[in-house]
C-alpha cells in the first residue's frame, strides 16, 4: 500500500525545491527515498550493525549525554535506535520526503529544517549526531560551528570512509550513471575531518576518539583503530563546559 503522506508531499514540492545547495539531491526523489528503508533491511543489514556499536561506544562514554539531536536523521532509522542505548532523540532533515516516512516510523519529536542553520537555542541538547549525512554539506565548517552551538557535551559523527574500495566502486559507477546516491558526497578520512573540525572548534577545548569499521567478513576483526574501512564513527566531547 503506497504512503499516502508521501504522495502528497511529492505533489506539493515544487519541482525547484528539488535540489539543494544550488544542486539536485537523492533524498527530494521519491524514487530514492520510498525505498530507504529497504538499504538496511537487507544487504546494508549488518553494516548496521556494526555502525551502531561503533557509536554506542563513542557516544556512551560520556556520561553527560541524555538527549541528543540527530540531524539528517532521514527516515530515523538511527533516531529510533538511540533509545535503545538511554537516549533521548529527536531528528532533523531537510527533505520532506525523508521525514514523512519518520513521522509514521519514530515516536519522537522531528524538525524540517537546514543543518547550517538549525532553529535551536544554545545547548539545547547534550549532544548532536550526523550519521552518514555529514558527506552532503558543501559548508561543513559552519555546520560543525552550528552543531557545537546547539549541544553542549559533543558531536558524534558517522560517515562512509573515504579509504575504502567500495568509494572507489561507488565513482566508478556513477561514471556510468549508475549510482546516484554518492553523487554530490563529499567523502572524508578521519584525519581530514579533524582538520576540519579544529578549524571549526578553534578556541574550544575538546577532545576527539574515532573508530573505523566496514571491514571485509572474512577479516579478522570487524573494528580497529587504522583509518581503513567502509566507515569510521567519531565524537567530539568538549571539555569547557561542565
Amino acid at each position: 500500500m503506497e504512503n499516502t503522506s508521501n504522495t502528497k508531499l511529492s505533489v506539493l514540492i515544487p519541482a525547484h525545491w528539488q535540489s539543494w545547495q544550488n544542486r539536485p539531491e537523492w533524498f527530494f526523489n521519491r524514487q530514492h527515498t520510498d525505498t530507504y528503508e529497504l538499504w538496511y533491511e537487507g544487504r546494508y543489514k549488518r553494516a548496521e550493525i556494526w555502525q551502531k556499536k561503533v557509536m554506542e561506544q563513542l557516544v556512551s562514554k560520556d556520561k553527560r549525554i541524555k538527549t541528543l539531536l540527530e540531524f539528517g536523521c532521514g527516515t530515523g532509522r538511527f533516531t529510533r535506535w538511540w533509545k535503545d542505548i538511554g537516549i533521548e532523540a529527536t531528528g532533523g532533515d531537510i527533505s520532506p520526503l525523508m521525514l514523512s516516512q519518520a513521522l509514521q516510523l519514530f515516536d519522537g519529536d522531528l524538525v524540517m529544517a537546514d543543518s547550517h542553520h538549525m532553529p535551536f537555542k544554545d545547548h539545547t541538547f547534550d549532544a548532536l549526531a550526523f550519521i552518514t549525512t555529514f558527506e552532503y554539506y558543501k559548508k561543513p565548517v559552519q555546520v560543525i560551528q552550528e552543531a557545537a552551538r546547539v549541544a553542549k557535551y559533543g558531536i558524534a559523527m558517522g560517515m562512509m570512509n573515504r579509504n575504502s574500495l567500495k568509494v572507489v566502486r561507488r565513482r566508478i559507477q556513477q561514471f556510468f550513471g549508475k549510482n546516484p546516491f554518492y553523487v554530490t558526497a563529499t567523502f572524508y578520512t578521519p584525519q581530514k575531518l579533524i582538520k576540519i573540525i579544529d578549524t571549526a572548534l578553534k578556541g574550544r577545548n575538546y577532545s576527539i576518539e574515532w573508530t573505523c569499521t566496514g571491514l571485509p567478513k572474512w577479516f579478522p576483526v570487524q573494528q580497529w583503530g587504522l583509518p581503513y574501512g567502509d566507515f569510521f564513527g567519531l565524537y567530539v566531547q568538549f571539555n569547557d563546559v561542565a
